[in-house]
């Protein structure tokens, strides 16, 4: 007989089902609670529902664990390759070589944007925030891939996963040259899949971008460890979307919408910004710790807790090492890592942190080493969409092969008036 949790409601007894993950993670399945009890569930921001099950990324918020498919993100530290881990992600296990080679073939035939989506980046004004842009014109890609819409088999998805991972960065580096004025780069089919996003964004007429070794690597590392995350508020949202039998393209457009929030993918913008401000104000990182714990500052330790993590982010681990091994092969001094390590030293010491179990996450380094790539400020959410693709990709996809196939509803407690009678609009001063 399987396991399961008993409630007790009105003098009735009921037996929920217990579902068991891999990991020893267990749920009660309410999926038949509304029905059997006049019930349902409330957990506002849901975080203690699980709105699916997944085979694609394992997050152990207690002990600082994340994997991809079951392997650990360290293991993808000594030979970065985004590419080899996107397939991993989307088609749940390391490419084999004649994959790796078709699929990286199809991302550098694919990476040219058709002529006339260039008169769509025209219509966008200069200032155009870059998210709004790129969420756009991954809704316009649909227009001119219509191919795409209906996927029904895996060499589908691989072939639509490939245009949009290959046109993503392509569309960025639009965006961004745009923003300045300055004329768009082709994209170069002799250059892997990092490079040629760098040789977008910053070659000039005269001048080819030079490709430094160091900095693929980091850029790649940081692409990885973006990702996948689960059930975060984006992926959420292009497994809402795509409930709803929204084609792939309207799905992830959906999605770099949920990330362009400051909450979500803008948050290493504002570690930047903290970082600047500290420098600036020639503040000690001591001065500013003690405006953060005052309750009264309205100051905030920007980069610090996560809603998943109670321990040290393990994309900090890495990022840190990243950030500083880069800077170093670049013969710069950055003030801002300077104050940022100082910033972590003290908090990793002070029980007022300890405590409240804030640690370094991922965007207290990424955006320090974007910085020193010369990504402006108001690209960093972009480039975290770029690496956020593969897994919405993924969990689009997963969705998809789910026997279920509902449409996702959320219920609510209404919480408004009862039945109101209408009143005359003489009444009300017309």
């Amino acid at each position: 007989m399987s396991e399961t949790a008993k409630l007790l409601y009105q003098g009735n007894a009921y037996e929920l089902p217990l579902i068991h993950g891999t990991e020893g993670e267990n749920a009660i399945d309410i999926r038949n609670l509304r029905n059997q009890t006049g019930l349902i569930a409330f957990d506002p921001g849901l975080g203690n529902t699980g709105s699916c099950e997944s085979a694609i990324t394992f997050i152990d918020g207690e002990k600082g664990i994340l994997r991809y498919r079951g392997i650990s993100l360290d293991a993808l530290q000594n030979h970065p390759n985004f590419v080899e881990v996107a397939l991993l992600l989307m088609f749940g296990k390391l490419p084999g070589k004649a994959q790796y080679q078709r699929f990286s073939t199809s991302l550098t035939n694919n990476a040219n944007l058709d002529e006339d989506m260039k008169h769509h980046f025209a219509g966008f004004p200069r200032s155009a925030p870059p998210m709004a842009v790129l969420s756009a014109m991954i809704s316009t890609l649909s227009c001119f891939h219509p191919e795409f819409l209906e996927l029904e088999d895996a060499t589908q998805v691989e072939r639509a996963a490939a245009r949009l991972i290959s046109k993503v960065r392509t569309l960025a580096a639009y965006a961004y040259r745009r923003s300045l004025g300055l004329p768009y780069n082709y994209p170069d089919p002799t250059l892997p899949y990092v490079s040629n996003f760098l040789h977008m964004m910053f070659s000039e007429p005269y001048r080819q971008y030079s490709i430094d070794e160091d900095v693929v690597a980091a850029l790649n590392m940081v692409l990885i460890l973006h990702a996948d995350h689960e059930q975060n508020c984006s992926t959420s949202t292009v497994r809402m979307v795509g409930s709803s039998g929204a084609n792939l393209f309207a799905s992830c457009a959906a999605g770099v919408s949920a990330l362009w929030g400051p909450l979500h993918g803008g948050a290493n913008m504002a570690v930047i910004e903290m970082l600047e401000a500290i420098h600036k104000g020639n503040m000690t990182a001591q001065e500013y710790v003690a405006l953060a714990k005052d309750r009264d500052s309205p100051v905030r330790l920007m980069g610090f807790g996560h809603r998943v993590y109670r321990n040290f982010d393990p994309r900090a681990t890495i990022l840190r090492e990243v950030s500083e091994k880069l800077l170093q092969r670049m013969g710069r001094k950055d003030p801002l890592l300077s104050i940022a390590r100082k910033l972590e030293e003290i908090a990793l010491q002070d029980s007022y942190f300890i405590d409240r179990k804030l640690y370094p996450n991922v965007d207290f380094y990424s955006g320090i080493i974007l910085r020193a790539i010369g990504i402006p400020t108001n690209m960093f959410t972009v480039i975290f969409a770029i690496g956020r693709l593969p897994g919405w990709i993924a969990h689009w996809y997963e969705q998809k092969r789910q026997s279920d196939g509902k449409i996702w509803r959320p219920r609510q407690v209404y919480a408004g008036n009862r039945q109101s009678a209408y009143t005359a609009r003489t009444e009300r001063g017309w």
